[in-house]
């Protein structure tokens, strides 16, 4: 039984572990794609500990980088240049 759950472990080790690398070849691929993602992530960050009363505009800044995060993860999970 304990061989059982070793060999499942690793198993899963080695897909995790090639998931990871597939996701970091995509990244790597897509230099600007992340640099963006990046600063949308710096973006939301801000917005989140910046002052709350701001007429809802701050709420609606964060609504709109949170799309533009969902948009270029879309792009990035696409793939290309």
């Amino acid at each position: 039984m304990k061989r059982t759950h070793l060999m499942t472990a690793a198993a899963a080790t080695v897909v995790a572990l090639a998931i990871g690398w597939v996701a970091g070849q995509a990244t790597a691929a897509q230099p600007h794609m992340q640099n963006a993602l990046d600063s949308l992530n710096t973006a939301k960050s801000e917005l989140q500990v910046a002052t709350r009363n701001k007429g809802g505009h701050r709420a609606t800044a964060l609504r709109l980088v949170n799309q533009a995060i969902g948009e270029t993860e879309a792009g990035i999970a696409v793939g290309g240049d």
